[in-house]
């Protein structure tokens, strides 16, 4: 596909720094990129730089954590102004909180008897680039494989970091309302993301959207990478049914993943697609 619209860098959980990201779309063929760490814009510079030099269309996104229902919700925001004020706050708010939700871990992974792992995750997340941010549970895996504490991630995330696990620590991120006023104040453009990651029922994600609608958001997440295609078609009868745009990418974090850059089920053809909605983007960049 020449447009993705989710991906992930070293600026937050994905495994290969923002101008490497950039260059690995370019050479899948996306032509329109938008960068979407979650609860940062650290790599936008670095991406930006990246694809001018090879002339690829960079939207500024993001991913937002929230909450709604006592889930947490991501939302993604695109094309937005980088400096206005109720951003930075937000984005200031959400840095502290996740470096204390990585303490957290750490100290209930050492009361088990797994000391250092603030600084075996922080050093994982250094190898893969230097960030400022908080290190996040997929550093944490690392470190547990590291340490012989398990075999691999995904023991790491069923024993340990998973939903539910003793290192599943929970923040107090900001609402759906507060998160979608945010990103409005900065003029986004704002997607609900994956919304059937969620573990909710037909009735309980149909109001999820109905309150993202309610709340100003303007589409819908409608192709994650390669999830089920009666997903897909489920989203697109939701979007249809809501007047929503739709948005669609790989949702990128790491190489042989589950998915890979440009790399998602198409877009039904009738739905509207969110980035021509994006101002000075060339209209050639399509599914």
């Amino acid at each position: 596909m020449e447009v993705d619209l989710h991906c992930h860098s070293t600026a937050s959980d994905g495994a290969l720094a923002p101008a490497v990201v950039v260059a690995r779309a370019h050479e899948r063929g996306v032509r329109l990129l938008a960068l979407t760490d979650h609860d940062t814009l650290e790599g936008l510079d670095e991406a930006r730089v990246a694809a001018q030099a090879l002339g690829m269309q960079l939207v500024n996104g993001i991913e937002l954590s929230c909450t709604w229902g006592g889930a947490t919700i991501h939302v993604l925001g695109y094309a937005f102004a980088c400096d206005t004020p109720a951003l930075g706050q937000a984005i200031a708010d959400l840095h502290q909180g996740r470096w204390l939700r990585a303490e957290e871990i750490a100290r209930r992974l050492e009361g088990k008897g797994m000391p250092g792992a603030l600084q075996g995750a922080r050093a994982v997340q250094q190898e893969l680039g230097d960030s400022g941010n908080a290190p996040a549970r997929p550093h944490f895996a690392e470190f547990l494989v590291r340490a012989g504490h398990v075999r691999d991630r995904a023991e790491a995330f069923r024993k340990w970091l998973g939903s539910g696990k003793l290192g599943d620590v929970k923040q107090h991120w900001p609402t759906l309302e507060q998160a979608v006023a945010t990103l409005r104040q900065a003029g986004a453009w704002i997607s609900l993301a994956h919304p059937w990651h969620y573990d909710f029922t037909r009735s309980k994600r149909r109001k999820l959207i109905a309150d993202f609608v309610q709340a100003g958001g303007h589409a819908l997440e409608v192709v994650n990478g390669m999830q089920p295609a009666e997903q897909v078609g489920s989203l697109a009868i939701l979007a249809r049914e809501f007047g929503l745009l739709v948005s669609a990418g790989s949702d990128f974090h790491a190489p042989g993943d589950w998915s890979e850059l440009g790399m998602y089920r198409p877009v039904p053809q009738d739905l509207p697609p969110l980035w021509t909605r994006f101002r000075h983007v060339r209209q050639s960049a399509a599914i």
